[in-house]
């Protein structure tokens, strides 16, 4: 049967917009407790005022305010049963011309706050031998895709943490999903046109299979499926022919040929998403 998500404890990174807030509409309906933690509190407070949700600020590059981020969630609900790790930036363009404020900010957001995050997670749900940590890493993360190399750095460094981890405390009684979107139709993804090997998915769609997952546990979930199917054809093929496919159906231009113009006020928004980071490199644009 499928696991009631009846007033179970969900914190939501990166809650307040696109997937995170959707994931925590869907949550929601469910009946569970959900605390969305976001950089734009205001932003965040809006979504959960809708929603009736709990409305916390974090800035997942903060690694003491992550911690106690977590610490006054569990204050204001109690104990969490779920935390999902979904806070995420995706600035795109050319590798050579990205600057080292760029590369810094995303491995912060995307992979080490995802390991703090997923630590921290551990430590508190250990001890009762219950809990779902979810990381939101990407089909980004299975596979190189030129105009986000560093992104899909970040992304292949989320699954090889979830893989091993997830092995590492197999009996612990804490589980463990991986989401794998493709293209997604949120701010994130601004100015990319649709693939045209995979249908671009809604944040409701991510959603939905996310909350599949906690309901009948399941460890990877690709949005739409094919990409699952995609994935598992290409490893089977020599690299050449697996490229050369790539190739044909242009997924090797789907990021990089973004139009920049329509992502000037993403990219504006994801290079300030790391103030704390900023602060302890010393790093300013």
């Amino acid at each position: 049967m499928a696991r009631s998500l009846r007033d179970k404890v969900v914190v939501v990174t990166g809650g307040a917009r696109g997937i995170g807030a959707a994931m925590a509409r869907a949550l929601v309906r469910e009946g569970a407790k959900v605390v969305i933690g976001d950089l734009d509190l205001a932003m965040a407070e809006a979504t959960a005022d809708r929603l009736g949700a709990t409305a916390l600020h974090v800035d997942v590059t903060d690694a003491a305010g992550f911690t106690k981020f977590l610490d006054e969630a569990e204050s204001r609900q109690g104990p969490i049963d779920v935390l999902i790790n979904n806070a995420g930036i995706m600035p795109l363009g050319r590798f050579e011309d990205e600057d080292d404020v760029s590369t810094m900010h995303q491995l912060e957001i995307n992979l080490h706050g995802v390991i703090h995050g997923t630590r921290e997670a551990i430590k508190r749900m250990r001890p009762r031998a219950t809990g779902h940590i979810v990381n939101v890493a990407s089909a980004a993360g299975k596979g190189g895709f030129p105009g986000a190399a560093t992104y899909c750095a970040t992304k292949h460094g989320v699954v090889g943490l979830t893989e091993a981890v997830r092995m590492e405390l197999r009996g612990s009684g804490i589980e463990f999903t991986l989401v794998m979107p493709a293209i997604v139709a949120t701010e994130l993804t601004a100015g990319v046109k649709p693939a045209a090997f995979v249908k671009t998915a809604t944040p409701e769609q991510v959603a939905q299979a996310t909350v599949n997952a906690l309901k009948n546990p399941r460890f990877e979930v690709y949005v739409p499926k094919s990409v699952g199917t995609i994935n598992r054809v290409a490893h089977l093929l020599p690299r050449a022919a697996g490229e050369w496919i790539v190739r044909q159906l242009k997924g090797d231009r789907v990021l990089a040929d973004a139009d920049p113009a329509d992502r000037a006020a993403y990219e504006s928004r994801a290079a300030a998403s790391a103030p704390a980071a900023d602060e302890a490199h010393g790093m300013r644009k």
